[in-house]
This record gives C-alpha cells, structure tokens and sequence, in this order.
C-alpha cells in the first residue's frame, strides 16, 4: 500500500459521484480485482457492467497489442480497416434487421446524445419521452432525458422532455391491477398527457429494455410492443439505449431480442467494448440516409478510433467462441436459483428480479409494507465489500433499495458460490447490527 497515492487521489481528483472505495486497486483478471492491499475482490459489476468477458481478457489485451502495431488513433476522417470490419460484423453477425448503419463513439452518453440528434433531424422534430428511473448519460440531451438521479443543481435541460411512469411489477403505479395491467395503465396516462402537452414536434421515444438504473425492472413484452405501437402512431423514433442489455448479458443478444421488438435506433456500448471507451448508434440505412441528407454531424476527436474497434472485434469474436451468451443464461439461471434461495432465509430479501447476468435484489423492512430499507442496504454493501465481493447499491429514496448483480459473463459457479456466502453472511451482520442499535 501507497499511503501518500492514497493521499495523491484526495488531493488532486476531482470528486465525480458514486460509490468511493478507500484504497486504490492496481489489478484486475476475470471476474476478480486486486486492491493496493493486494487483497482480491470479486466484482460482481463487471466493472460498471462493462467488462463483458472478464478483466484483462487475453483477447482484449491481444487487441490492444495489434493497435500498438498498426494505429491507435487516425484523423476522424480516415475510416480505419478495424472500424470498417467492425460495422460489417455487426451488421452481418448481429443486428437485427434492418439495423446495420453503425456510429462508433466513446460512450453511452455520446451513441445517446447522437441517437437523439439523429431522431430530430429525421423528424423535424424535438420532443423526447423517457421514462422515470431511467439512465441514459451525463451529456446535455442524454441527461435531461434520464430520471434516475442526478437532475438537480446544474439549470434547464434540454427542452421537450417528457416523461412516462416505468413500469415496476414490484412496486405497480396502479396497486389494485396486475403488474402487466399497471404497466399498460401507466404508459397509456403519460402518452395521454404527453399528448395535451405537445408542441407538435415529436421526435423520439428512448428506453432501456432492463431499468437498470431505476433498480433492475424489466417490462412487461406487451408494454414494449405498446411502445413500438405508440411512436409509430405519433411518428417519433423508438430508441432502444442497450448499454447493459447488448451482447449476451442478459442471456440473449440483445433486449430487442429477448422482447421482440426492433428499434428504430440501437444504442451500445458498455458490453462492447469489453472495459475500454467504445460505444455505438446503429440505425437503418433509410433513417441514416434522411440524417445524412439533412446534414447530420457527430464529429468528436475519437470517432470511429481504431484501437477500441479492434478490441469491440476481439470482445464478440470471444463471446461467439466461448458461447458466453448460452453461458449467460446457465450462470444467470443458476445465480437466479442461489438469489431465490437467500430470499427463502432472509425475510429483508423483498424481491428478486431481473434476466440472465442482470439482476437486482431489493432489501425491505418487511415484505408485507415493501417499505426499502436503505440502512440495510448501506450496511451489506459496505460488508460485503470487507469480506471480498463488490457490487453496486441503488439507493435513491424513490427508488427502493437494490442491489445490482452483474458479474462477467464468464463468470464461475465457484465464484458465484463464494459472492452468494458473503451475500448470506453479511445480511445475517447486517440484520443483526441494526437490531441490536435499536434495541
């Protein structure tokens, strides 16, 4: 350990947000890293969902490699071989018709920000819906059309952003019907009042297939194809933001897949670039067309790079090899039936929930009352991190408790095992902990 980087890191990083960890790491291999201790911990975020097939997988750094022997970077408009190669196989091997038109940026935020400009100019349009508990990034239009937090402090957002209720079988808008029917209820208010409200420029619909922000809900098939049924009625674009639900996570290629719905624009980018900065829109070559008529422009310094190209490359020619999407759905399955188990021991466990590697765990005071317990939360995630698992708490007031459960895709049944003990045993503290403070 490093006392005076630990001291470095305090002094001179500007502070962003989200979960801060005391010591620093200077490793990580599969599904573990290592901290400045050298003690190891299981990650069960995949790195912030992005590590699809493991830190350091010898495939990517393979990638990086051939990068440092070719190029890394190139002038915007130089169209590197990877990135040309890169849109084809996505095309060819793994978009859904007739999505094969592909953007490739850094992030999640920027494939957004660019699927949004691109619905507007196709449109002639402004009006955006998203939904609450959603997330889509931190830049100017992805931000203002994401719910989950964050919002306030910073002035207006971007106008005509409107926002539908998302659907929660756990926690239904509308209590006295079935989730399914809450969930439809609920869409079909806020398309009621986004009708009233329009200025007549409807331009887009974005959703995440699986909330994750919002505490890992995942709609109903019929909501979904209610909101395919609902932008084509109003002539808005349905954007899917499939950061965490591309490439295999959830047991299926993407969210499209598992819901059967096709967007009209497609954005990733977590999952593909396997822990390096790449992400992508995709769209069809009749709306790229109309953009591109329009004078459509995404111009950054590290559009279509060749570097992260090659490793988006590396990461699915891996997930095909290593049949990780059908391996998704056996460990996610068995992670399920282990998360089932602990809910049977533990009366805190509300609800499970979730697909494949994607799942969330919210913690109750009861299950009769639902009511979130944020302190236990607080207290297991801390304790867990002690005893060797990390993972990422949701713990907005609004938005309940949650743990969010998202390991490699590679990951063990040993190391599933291993994270499920420490899940037992720090609620078994945690429990114990708050009984004994009130008493």
């Amino acid at each position: 350990m490093d006392q005076a980087l630990r001291n470095a890191a305090d002094e001179f990083l500007i502070r962003f947000g989200g979960d801060k960890f005391d010591n620093l790491f200077t490793r990580a291999i599969g599904s573990v890293v290592v901290d400045d201790t050298g003690r190891e911990i299981l990650d069960f975020t995949s790195g912030q969902m992005c590590s699809t097939i493991g830190h350091n997988h010898p495939a990517i750094v393979e990638a990086m490699a051939e990068a440092g022997r070719t190029a890394v970077h190139m002038f915007s408009g130089m169209i590197p071989e990877a990135v040309a190669r890169l849109g084809k196989t996505l095309a060819e091997e793994w978009l859904p018709a007739p999505l094969q038109k592909s953007l490739f940026v850094n992030t999640g935020s920027e494939s957004n920000e660019a699927a949004l400009r691109i619905a507007k100019l196709h449109t002639g349009g402004y009006e955006v819906l998203a939904l609450g508990g959603s997330w889509h990034g931190v830049t100017a239009g992805a931000s203002s059309a994401s719910f989950a937090s964050d919002r306030k402090g910073y002035g207006p957002g971007v106008p005509g952003v409107y926002l539908l209720p998302e659907p929660n079988s756990y926690r239904p808008l509308f209590p006295e019907m079935t989730p399914e029917d809450s969930a439809l209820a609920g869409l079909e208010l806020g398309l009621k009042m986004f009708d009233m409200q329009s200025r007549g420029g409807p331009a887009a619909i974005i959703i995440e297939p699986v909330i994750s922000a919002g505490g890992i809900l995942v709609p109903p098939k019929r909501f979904m194809q209610a909101l395919r049924k609902a932008a084509d009625e109003r002539g808005m674009l349905l954007i899917f933001d499939e950061a965490q639900t591309a490439f295999g996570r959830i047991g299926e290629p993407f969210g499209a897949t598992h819901f059967g719905v096709t967007p009209d624009i497609m954005t990733v980018s977590k999952t593909l670039g396997g822990g390096l900065p790449l992400a992508a829109t995709v769209t069809s070559a009749a709306i790229e067309q109309s953009a591109h008529e329009k004078g459509f422009t995404y111009y950054t310094s590290h559009v279509a790079d060749p570097l992260p190209a090659l490793v988006g490359l590396a990461v699915l020619e891996t997930i095909q090899t290593e049949r990780l999407i059908e391996r998704a759905r056996e460990m996610g399955a068995y992670l399920r039936a282990q998360l089932d188990e602990l809910q049977q021991r533990h009366e805190a466990v509300g609800d499970v929930r979730g697909l494949g590697l994607l799942l969330g765990v919210e913690l109750v005071t009861d299950r009769h009352s639902k009511t979130p317990n944020h302190r236990l939360g607080a207290l297991t995630t801390n304790r867990c991190f002690e005893l060797g698992l990390s993972m990422n708490i949701r713990r907005r007031p609004e938005r309940g408790a949650v743990w969010r459960i998202a390991p490699p895709l590679t990951v063990s049944r040993d190391e599933i095992d291993r994270a499920i003990a420490i899940l037992d045993q720090a609620l078994i503290e945690s429990v114990d902990a708050l009984s004994r403070s009130a008493a």
